[in-house]
């Protein structure tokens, strides 16, 4: 419990403070009080100390220090002046079936009446609270069920009780099955017509209740009747039949539960890679163990070997071999040593290492992974929305039929008509129940969520896994991509008048205000010959295809042959050199010095070693694969040549990129787009499906559907297949539910009963209802087995 101290304000107000740490604010100048020496503070101090997922603010190092040894000390004197409870906030809670309904607090769906869960399930929570009230009303009347059905059904052959009698001893045992157990259900059948959004429980509590209503009307005025209702001695009651639909309903619900606890498992599995606690090194070079949340940017930390690391980063000092497989699904260690960047929850083996925090709370990449999971969970397919339209207006069909059902047998059935007309009824209401048509499709989307985020492949909604298998052209970057992304520096090449290093030294002096690749590879090899750099002024960026800015006095302009066009720089007295490094399959850049041409730059980066497989791979699967690059034309063939690509673009510019996208879906291509840069983020945002490379920028992540966290393309491969296996999966469950209802009504109705004398009891149609819906979430966690 956490507790706000010094004030009995009845206002609370919440926020976010490195993912799930809490400010409370407490009065109306946002002042709380020192937990230690009582002293107002303001929620911006400077000393504060996390305890139990709250933050606590402190008016001096020394107060922090004292609560930081026995926080539950000071929070028990505490206590004895602010009883106020402080929920834990933040915490948005949404439905299954419908994920644009949230709210801050827990309830039913306005639309279907389903439970509302967390958005984002935590490591440690309690048991679903209604999968707890729900196995509490089975299991208490499971035993009066089991008493009432068999008294119903063979009472009058024993002779137990007198006719009368024994009507209200099943009256009695019924009770509080229907009233107590099945209250749930009932008030969201009671919600559903409010809301006018029809669903499985109008149809549930119309059923139980008109069958307990008419047998409580016929128990406790059985005059009201005429002789026609009399069976067996007395006048037909259906106690047994709402009874047993109610635990059946139950029963249902709570393996329905449990199933869908299943589905959150990928989430839960991601939260438990972070560690919980970092060591930070102090200024005096001590180490200290902080809460991961207490973790700031700029902190140094130290990983020791066996350790995961606390947050993404940089190493300072150190050198190991990180296991990044939790996150990436890449097996082999990957090396890290000075400058390299490191990824929040990957494990340290071997080496020691010192790290600067760049990234912490809800900024590290395993925090976005799990938003990701989650907002794909949570968002409906195409095919949802479908099925939603068809279940509004198949339950007022339902109804119709039922009160059809019940009419036709009345009027025209045999003796007791109107007693086959009602059980018949609400045999089509329970039988009819569109739950399983409900989860067909969000239960198959939860899990290959799940399931893709275990493989490095990140699915940013439903219709992406939807949309991704229907895919029959690929646009690729090169940079990135199909290569490393690490580029090489190969040579300088200086025009007459200029030097080598003088070439190197303005264009790494340039680029240190370039985030691509091409430019850290310039600025590293300037630094390696130790050439002395100067910060760029009027720094400017052509994505893509170049970046300018004064150096020294002097404009300089560094990028491919497209930016020197449009400047009207000449490069024809270096084109022969630079066509040959291009033609090795090296980028090459032109440098220009006050409008004149004064050098070129070479650049290599080694294509993946998983790259060649992988586009192997999709052109068996039929895949037109395009490659689309702001390197020069020469260096994009030479590539493609060795990859097997005939189909190159070079020099392209983002609009280029983005105009391509258009061109081939407007010759009917459905087309994905997979890149890495800033550059690409417009033909991203504009394929059907987007997908970006996990090692790229957050830009590039952002505008895509899809993201591959370890940058392997055979990763789309692997996404194809599941989104395969999933809208195969989802048509499965459709396809049952849809049959099921197809078949089962027109039973219920008692269509059948001329040919055959068959009726279907309203206890069997329960049964059948709840292992419909077993039968779908059974068959969507058979994704979790799949490729």
């Amino acid at each position: 419990m956490s507790i706000q101290n010094g004030t009995h304000s009845h206002e609370h107000h919440h926020a976010h403070n490195h993912g799930d740490m809490h400010h409370m604010h407490t009065s109306a100048d946002d002042s709380i009080k020192d937990p230690v020496c009582g002293m107002a503070v303001k929620n911006q101090s400077n000393y504060s100390f996390s305890f139990k997922d709250v933050m606590y603010y402190f008016c001096s190092s020394g107060c922090k220090d004292k609560f930081s040894r026995s926080p539950e000390e000071y929070l028990a004197e505490s206590l004895k002046d602010s009883p106020v409870s402080v929920p834990k906030a933040g915490t948005i809670y949404t439905c299954p079936m419908h994920p644009q309904i949230r709210q801050d607090h827990p309830g039913n769906c306005p639309i279907c009446g389903m439970t509302l869960e967390p958005l984002l399930p935590e490591l440690e929570e309690e048991e679903n609270p209604e999968l707890v009230d729900f196995q509490r009303r089975f299991w208490w009347t499971l035993p009066l069920t089991i008493i009432v059905t068999p008294l119903a059904m063979f009472g009058h052959k024993l002779n137990l009780f007198e006719s009368h009698i024994q009507t209200w001893v099943e009256m009695v045992l019924s009770i509080p099955i229907v009233l107590w157990a099945g209250w749930p259900f009932f008030y969201r059948g009671w919600q559903s017509v409010v809301n006018r959004s029809p669903n499985m429980w109008t149809l549930i509590g119309l059923g139980t209740g008109a069958a307990f209503l008419y047998s409580v009307i016929a128990t406790v005025a059985p005059q009201l009747f005429p002789s026609s209702f009399m069976s067996m001695g007395r006048i037909g009651v259906y106690f047994e039949a709402a009874a047993v639909i109610i635990s059946l309903t139950l029963l249902g619900q709570v393996l329905e539960l449990k199933a869908r606890s299943q589905t959150s498992a990928a989430i839960k599995s991601l939260l438990g890679l972070a560690p919980k606690t970092a060591r930070r090194l102090k200024s005096d070079g001590t180490d200290e163990d902080i809460p991961l949340a207490n973790v700031h940017v700029g902190d140094l930390l130290r990983v020791r070997p066996g350790e995961k690391v606390p947050v993404d980063g940089i190493v300072t000092e150190g050198s190991s071999a990180l296991d990044e497989s939790m996150l990436t699904g890449e097996p082999l260690p990957v090396s890290k040593r000075t400058g390299d960047k490191v990824i929040g929850a990957t494990m340290n083996t071997n080496g020691a290492l010192v790290i600067k925090a760049e990234r912490v709370g809800s900024a590290t990449m395993l925090a976005q992974i799990v938003q990701m999971v989650a907002q794909a969970q949570r968002s409906r397919a195409p095919m949802q929305r479908m099925a939603d339209i068809v279940a509004g207006y198949f339950v007022v069909t339902v109804v119709a039929i039922a009160v059809l059902t019940f009419f036709i047998w009345g009027f025209f059935g045999p003796e007791p008509s109107w007693v086959f007309g009602l059980i018949n009824a609400v045999s089509v209401l329970i039988i009819a129940c569109p739950c399983a048509l409900g989860l067909a499709t969000p239960m198959s989307i939860m899990v290959a969520t799940g399931k893709g985020a275990t493989k490095g492949i990140l699915f940013r909604d439903a219709a992406a896994i939807e949309n991704l298998r229907k895919i029959n052209t690929l646009i690729i970057d090169k940079t990135g991509t199909l290569t490393e992304g690490k580029p090489i520096f190969d040579k300088v090449i200086a025009a007459p008048g200029f030097t080598d290093d003088e070439i190197l030294r303005l264009a790494a002096s340039l680029d240190q205000g370039s985030e691509h690749p091409l430019a850290n590879a310039i600025v590293r090899a300037a630094r390696d010959r130790n050439l002395s750099l100067v910060n760029p002024e009027n720094f400017e960026s052509s994505s893509g295809i170049g970046v300018q800015g004064s150096v020294d006095a002097r404009h300089l302009v560094l990028g491919n042959t497209a930016l020197m066009d449009k400047l009207g720089v000449s490069v024809d007295t270096l084109k022969s050199q630079a066509e040959e490094l291009r033609s090795e399959g090296a980028s090459v850049m032109h440098l220009a010095i006050d409008g004149k041409l004064a050098g070129l730059l070479a650049v290599s980066d080694p294509i993946k070693v998983t790259t060649a497989e992988a586009l192997q791979t999709l052109r068996n699967a039929g895949l037109r694969i395009v490659m689309a690059t702001g390197d020069g034309l020469t260096t994009a063939k030479s590539v493609g040549k060795r990859l097997g690509i005939d189909e190159v673009y070079g020099e392209v510019k983002p609009a280029d990129k983005l105009e391509l996208v258009s061109r081939l879906q407007n010759e009917g291509r459905i087309v994905a787009m997979a890149g890495d840069g800033i550059n690409d983020a417009p033909a991203l945002a504009k394929a059907n499906v987007g997908i970006a490379m996990g090692t790229g920028t957050d830009v590039a992540m952002n505008s895509a559907q899809v993201t591959l966290v370890k940058g392997d393309l055979r990763g789309i491969a692997i996404a194809r297949t599941l989104s395969d296996n999933t809208v195969g999966n989802m048509k499965q469950n459709l396809v049952f539910a849809f049959l099921y209802n197809a078949l089962g009504i027109p039973v219920a109705a008692g269509l059948l009963y001329p040919l055959t004398g068959w009726l279907l009891s309203p206890l069997i149609a329960a049964l059948a209802m709840s292992l419909s819906s077993a039968s779908v979430i059974t068959n969507a966690l058979r994704l979790r087995r799949g490729a």
